[in-house]
């Protein structure tokens, strides 16, 4: 074979190489895996990290921003004293909180433990850390407290201080329902404009979203306050048209059960100019699904385990 013969020869083999080579990144890209989940999804700790540390609490919340998360998750309650405390319920709950002499809750009794109806210091005095959870065995048990909102969030700054160039955002839901205004809660008002003069005073209101189920808070931000994002909190069998009819307007983002969604559904949210951001997503099987439906973001119980599939 002369010379010029094999060096044509390794041109061709070289060429059909490369093409081959291109063949396969293409299938490989091609290819829904976990591992290749683009980093803009927006993982939500829920409730801090609810399935490693007790909800709602200052270490729940670092332990998220240990673990990477972009966005804290939390709910917000009001105390006699006008004071935003960090808790899902307007009650103390019998499912993880102890009463202030450390004995058990009575689950018939619990709403009758009332934050509204209570100093802050009186709710100081229940320990909401040391009792098992029995959907989060994995959870660490210590004594702690429910926090109140500036405090988290001076625990928060602090830790950013020294997180190399760490950023987070907040994702904070009003507990209101019509039966519980002037009983659990102040006026859907009141309660609003406390939460809107606190970011105002304490945080970038660009990091920070209000979402709501109650619906006549979301109106009243929409109306009064436009420039903070809402997020609508959907529940049960909900179709999307419907829930904007009653809404009045299209938020920022659309909140629903991640078991109400398929790809159809997501793509269809997101045409209306809204972003997809279900809750609560905890089993790896589930969270490959739902990231694989390219929603703008998930909210988790175990962050570390969401962190796992986003790509790096």
């Amino acid at each position: 074979m002369s010379k010029k013969i094999l060096f044509q020869t390794m041109i061709r083999l070289s060429t059909t190489l490369f093409f081959v080579i291109l063949i396969f990144i293409s299938l490989d890209s091609c290819t829904p895996r976990a591992d290749k989940i683009e980093k803009r999804t927006e993982i939500q700790g829920h409730r801090g990290a609810r399935g490693l540390m007790p909800e709602n609490t200052i270490p729940a919340f670092l332990e998220a921003l240990k673990l990477g998360v972009t966005t804290l998750e939390l709910d917000l309650a009001v105390t006699k004293d006008n004071e935003l405390v960090v808790s899902h319920e307007p009650y103390f709950s019998a499912t993880y909180c102890l009463d202030s002499t450390g004995n058990e809750i009575p689950k018939d009794k619990q709403e009758s433990y009332n934050i509204y109806q209570m100093s802050y210091k009186q709710v100081l005095a229940f320990d909401c850390g040391t009792k098992p959870h029995g959907d989060f065995p994995e959870q660490q048990k210590f004594k702690v407290n429910k926090p109140l909102l500036k405090d988290v969030v001076k625990a928060v700054d602090k830790y950013l201080e020294t997180a190399k160039g760490q950023t987070v955002k907040y994702n904070m839901e009003i507990k209101s329902a019509p039966r519980g205004d002037g009983i659990f809660h102040p006026s859907i008002e009141v309660f609003s404009d406390l939460v809107y003069n606190f970011i105002q005073e304490n945080m970038d209101p660009k990091n920070v979203n209000v979402q709501c189920f109650d619906f006549r808070v979301l109106k009243y931000f929409n109306e009064k306050y436009p420039e903070i994002e809402l997020s609508a909190l959907v529940g049960g069998n909900h179709v999307v048209d419907e829930t904007l009819e009653e809404l009045g307007f299209v938020p920022d983002i659309y909140s629903c059960s991640y078991r109400n969604l398929t790809e159809e559904v997501v793509k269809d949210i997101q045409s209306k100019n809204m972003k997809v951001i279900p809750w609560t997503v905890n089993e790896t099987k589930d969270l490959e699904r739902i990231i694989g439906y390219k929603v703008d973001g998930i909210i988790t119980d175990y962050p570390e385990r969401a962190m796992k599939l986003v790509k790096k």
